[in-house]
């Protein structure tokens, strides 16, 4: 990737090279999707956090069926795999998507992994692009801050609020949904993100430098660049850029009221904790349960 930000002086949201039709695929170039292992870093400490509350969590409310939604390379829908749960897993990267195929064919002799179901698909047209169980699933999921890659094109959310829709067309009655994003109020209050970061712990990331671009006075955008220190067999994807619409707390509770209703019960934790006990988190996790 260019080391500049622009390219015929237009600011650049995405790697060379990244698709810009549909729900953008910011993984198209392929240099994220070829590091992604090595940025996420040490999956036993993610494991400790992440992989208690969400199993805790889905084992709580009674799951048996699980549509991940931003699967990316597989890493959560393998997680859940393996501690029994059923899989349908999808994403907007084929880049991404080709590791959660390999993986699937190299344990295919497990069952689990056997009837694992893997479709590329928009959340803009999730009711034509994935075959969900009658009534749907019991939980839906979008994890890894995956859901602000999808930026404001018109000005007035109405793509966010059309994804939450078919989030909530995908939720059985009575089952949940489980979503996060960054900490975005403390990247516009600070210029960068909190210092610590529960999901990605790499010893592999030198550095993050945070853009943010403002439309009318109101940020509308966030761009990470990445630069990684690696091994020379990926030394043509030692940086990369991803961008995110910042969604503040308060916004995107809104979202999640919105399509599901004030019926729905809404609960928010920061770092996997109660609101009142984490005040700089690096992620919020928003679990709504829809009503019967």
């Amino acid at each position: 990737m260019a080391s500049s930000g622009k390219v015929d002086g237009v600011f650049r949201m995405r790697s060379l090279g990244t698709a810009t039709a549909g729900i953008t695929d910011q993984y198209a170039d392929g240099k994220a999707a070829k590091v992604w292992q090595l940025y996420i870093g040490d999956q036993s400490s993610r494991t400790q956090n992440y992989k208690t509350f969400l199993v805790n969590l889905l084992r709580q409310k009674r799951v048996s069926t699980i549509f991940d939604t931003a699967c990316g390379t597989g890493v959560d829908s393998v997680m859940l795999l393996e501690e029994g749960f059923q899989m349908t897993s999808s994403d907007a990267s084929d880049k991404m998507l080709k590791v959660a195929h390999k993986t699937r064919w190299e344990r295919r002799k497990e069952a689990s992994f056997e009837d694992w179901v893997i479709e590329e698909a928009n959340w803009l047209t999730l009711e034509d692009d994935i075959e969900k169980p009658a009534g749907g699933f019991d939980a839906v999921i979008c994890m890894g801050n995956s859901f602000a890659h999808l930026p404001d094109f018109h000005g007035d959310q109405s793509d966010h609020k059309k994804c939450f829709e078919n989030f909530n067309s995908m939720v059985k009655p009575g089952g949940i949904f489980i979503i996060d994003h960054r900490n975005y109020d403390y990247i516009l209050a600070n210029g960068k993100s909190p210092a610590k970061n529960i999901y990605y712990n790499s010893s592999h990331i030198q550095d993050i430098k945070t853009s943010v671009l403002y439309v009318n006075n109101k940020p509308n955008l966030i761009t990470l660049d990445y630069f990684m220190n690696v091994d020379a067999m990926y030394a043509d994807s030692n940086q990369f850029r991803l961008s995110y619409y910042p969604h503040t707390l308060q916004g995107f509770s809104s979202l999640c009221r919105e399509a599901f209703g004030p019926r729905a019960k809404h609960t928010v934790y920061a770092d996997f904790k109660p609101l009142n006990v984490e005040p700089e988190p690096s992620f919020y996790i928003h679990v709504v349960e829809k009503p019967l």
